[in-house]
């Protein structure tokens, strides 16, 4: 069987591919030798702006089945039969490092969902932890600044971190997840996957419910200590990025039960905690989880660089029954997540492959720009209204409407009975056994005791302290030990 022919991007049949042309045998490379200069124009262009965050990643294609009726609490028509499968890909991450960075580092994970339904794209982007650092977006690019390379030293630095979060007490809770035992994830499979924010279902009779999603997975929780993850980021740094390859490969399908928390609506005002706020958890014995589907990761990628590099997530993409819920941080999502991928894939990223539909057709009147590919009806028009049957509105909202009250302004978030910033981080660590909290304080004191300056690591402490007794003392006295040494 032949092999069919090399070309030329236009199409034209390529002579040789193995020598360049030149004026003469041995003499200089001649400029029309097109073939030459398209490779390596191409080759200059192949790469393109990495994430600011998230830029380390590994995917996989699947599906979702629904295993229990939701439909009391949503419409999503994804969601509205027992049995019923939808296409999915999923993209886990870290989050600080570079893309040349090791899996196996002390960071939350990304977990971003893209489920490819009949109603459109739905994109749940979440992290392996219920919460966050901050609950404001507003202070997001600063957080992301003290944690990437300083711009003097090129490297992450200890000062900097912790500076923040000296100055960012709501993070006290994220910190104490970070720093315990799940920071560092054995593999992508082995870590549970959150919604973290709050989001709202509607259901065909327009009642409305507050959600927070928890895929819990089915291989287990299994985690690595930090000169475990030292070890093997050194040895390979790419080791979830190959389990995942290899386990897929291997027929072991990776899966994740979906369980949801269901608040109703009314009840948001006055529960203990703000319910919006992505520094803090919905206790369980308050709303207990309910089981709603499974997820399967059954398919790997056919090109890292086009379907896992070029996939775009955001959290705005909604379909008819789910919606955004009043979460300070989500509402700054809902604009950069989508803004992010404009400048870094152009304004049509959304035609590529792994984010167009799959199970519908996207239908607008978008049209032009970088890299277009849509093909359209000669005849169809770019404006809407118009006479000439192009596509119309439905007239019903995706989900219900937010009640909104009072004067525009720089406001705080409303205070719940139990809103500090310390009552939940000191639960969880009252959660853990001695030895858990042993290597809890043992990660914190790591980083925090070099830190330069001592008012930045009394602030840091006395977080802790505010937390839980215990929870300071510990973590100073092993920072006074670590700073005499």
């Amino acid at each position: 069987m032949s092999k069919p022919t090399l070309t030329t991007e236009s199409g034209a049949p390529v002579a040789d591919n193995q020598n360049s042309a030149t004026a003469g045998v041995g003499g200089p490379i001649i400029l029309q030798d097109q073939h030459l200069l398209e490779k390596l124009a191409r080759f200059n262009r192949e790469r393109i702006p990495e994430r600011v965050v998230h830029a380390r990643g590994s995917g996989a294609y699947g599906y979702f089945e629904v295993t229990d009726d939701v439909t009391a609490y949503t419409r999503a028509d994804f969601l509205n039969t027992v049995g019923k499968r939808t296409e999915t890909f999923l993209r886990f991450s870290t989050v600080a490092d570079n893309l040349g960075g090791p899996d196996a580092a002390r960071d939350p994970r990304g977990f971003a969902l893209k489920f490819y339904t009949e109603e459109g794209n739905y994109d749940l982007v979440g992290n392996n932890t219920p919460v966050f650092f901050i609950k404001d977006p507003i202070k997001f690019p600063d957080f992301i600044h003290s944690q990437k390379r300083d711009p003097f030293t090129g490297k992450q630095e200890a000062d900097n971190v912790w500076d923040f979060w000296a100055h960012a007490p709501e993070a006290t809770h994220q910190i104490t997840w970070l720093m315990g035992d799940r920071g560092i994830p054995a593999s992508y499979r082995h870590m549970n996957g959150y919604g973290s924010h709050t989001y709202q279902w509607t259901n065909a009779e327009g009642e409305s419910f507050f959600v927070k999603y928890h895929f819990k997975t089915n291989q287990g929780i299994r985690c690595l200590s930090s000169e475990q993850g030292a070890e093997l980021a050194g040895k390979d740094p790419n080791s979830h990025q190959t389990d995942l390859l290899q386990s897929i490969e291997r027929g072991v399908y990776p899966s994740w039960t979906l369980y949801v928390q269901i608040m109703p609506a009314a009840e948001a005002a006055n529960y203990r905690f703000n319910p919006f706020d992505l520094t803090k958890v919905w206790p369980h014995a308050d709303y207990p989880l309910q089981r709603v589907g499974r997820l399967v990761l059954d398919r790997n990628p056919d090109n890292v660089f086009a379907e896992v590099e070029q996939s775009a997530f955001s959290p705005n993409n909604f379909v008819p029954g789910i919606g955004p819920s009043p979460d300070k941080m989500l509402q700054g999502r809902l604009f950069a997540y989508a803004d992010a991928h404009r400048y870094r894939l152009g304004v049509n990223h959304t035609q590529l492959p792994v984010n167009a539909p799959k199970a519908t057709k996207a239908n607008n009147y978008g049209r032009d720009g970088l890299m277009a590919t849509n093909g359209y009806d000669r005849h169809a028009k770019n404006y809407e209204p118009n006479s000439y049957d192009g596509p119309a509105q439905t007239n019903e909202a995706l989900s219900a409407p937010l009640a909104i009250s009072g004067y525009t302004g720089t406001h705080e978030a409303p205070a719940h009975t139990k809103d500090d910033d310390f009552f939940q981080a000191g639960e969880l660590y009252r959660l853990m056994s001695d030895d858990e909290k042993k290597r809890l304080v043992e990660n914190i004191a790591g980083g925090l005791s070099q830190v330069g300056r001592d008012d930045v690591i009394e602030k840091n402490l006395a977080h802790f302290h505010a937390a839980d007794q215990d929870y300071g003392k510990r973590v100073e006295a092993r920072v006074r030990e670590l700073r005499e040494d």
